[in-house]
């Protein structure tokens, strides 16, 4: 019997150490399996919820929109108004929250990381936080994410991004636009601003929360990746694209920049946050704009998603 146990232990443990060989090569042969290890945009939580119901998450001043940034590609939109404007958003329709872009409000497009949708939990806090500051707050699960229909890719994730702040620019007057990034979204937050800048549209700031450099920087502390010592070779065919390197594309940046890290961040590490932030502030680019990078101490407990818990965020954005 003892024997017995002995050998099917070994050969759990032969199996485990093939797998643990097996599974970067065959990602790296795989671009297919590579992107959707990277997205992740087949994890869709919390799970069960109506993303046309926003209200069921508590905005219940949000409305649910659908825009069309290409043929056959559809995106949900998601537009929280201001808190000052709550009473006035109740049953109202589309076109009255786009009307009220063009009210004296400022506008963030928030730009989320990988997994989940738009109404995942630490998003939809963060939308009520900058509800109650008074921003309107416009956000969008990328192509292949949520409800949103078509394929994802890094082209596909910018392209989209790009039409809904040019959807935003075209109803929201003079009023401030920003630009805000978190993790995955980080990376595409830089190439949009920097495709904004080449066009001499840029936004009004860029807000990148937990930022990387670039993701084999970014792979050799990923929870995932760590599980394996191969980890930077199964991304390296990804190369010339902004989630390769995001701390290329902000030396093109010209607008003020506001970087945002918790020191305890186990999924983005800090020095990573750290490291863009003195990139960009020594870029050319930057000489007329404010630079500025907020540390969060480890005692905090913020972590990768939950800054919007600082008392001192209202402070930080003024």
């Amino acid at each position: 019997r003892r024997y017995g146990l002995w050998f099917r232990l070994r050969k759990l443990l032969l199996w485990l150490l093939g797998m643990y060989i097996a599974i970067p090569f065959l990602v790296k042969l795989c671009p297919a399996i590579q992107a959707k290890l990277v997205f992740l945009n087949f994890v869709r939580v919390p799970y069960f919820i109506d993303l046309k119901r926003p209200q069921d998450q508590g905005l219940n001043h949000t409305c649910n929109y659908y825009l069309q940034p290409e043929e056959d590609v559809t995106i949900g939109v998601w537009h929280t108004v201001p808190a000052a404007l709550w009473k006035n958003a109740r049953g109202k329709d589309q076109l009255w929250f786009e009307e009220a872009l063009g009210s004296s409000h400022p506008v963030i497009l928030y730009l989320h990381g990988n997994a989940g949708t738009r109404g995942g939990d630490h998003r939809v806090e963060l939308y009520k936080v900058l509800s109650s500051l008074g921003y309107h707050v416009v956000t969008f699960d990328y192509r292949g994410w949520g409800d949103s229909i078509g394929s994802p890719s890094e082209r596909g994730m910018t392209y989209d991004a790009l039409h809904v702040f040019d959807w935003i620019k075209a109803r929201s007057g003079d009023n401030p636009v920003y630009i805000w990034g978190h993790s995955l979204g980080t990376g595409v937050a830089t190439n949009l601003v920097r495709r904004l800048c080449e066009r001499e549209t840029p936004p009004d700031a860029l807000i990148l929360e937990s930022p990387f450099t670039n993701i084999r920087e970014e792979a050799r502390s990923h929870p995932f990746s760590v599980a394996t010592t191969l980890s930077v070779i199964t991304l390296a065919p990804f190369t010339e694209s902004f989630i390769e390197e995001p701390e290329h594309f902000v030396k093109y940046i010209s607008c003020s920049l506001l970087i945002l890290h918790a020191e305890d961040d186990p999924v983005v590490p800090f020095h990573l946050g750290k490291k863009l932030y003195n990139i960009a502030a020594t870029s050319r680019s930057f000489r007329d704009y404010k630079v500025q990078f907020v540390p969060f101490h480890t005692d905090l407990g913020y972590r990768h998603k939950y800054i919007y818990r600082s008392p001192e965020l209202p402070r930080i954005l003024r």
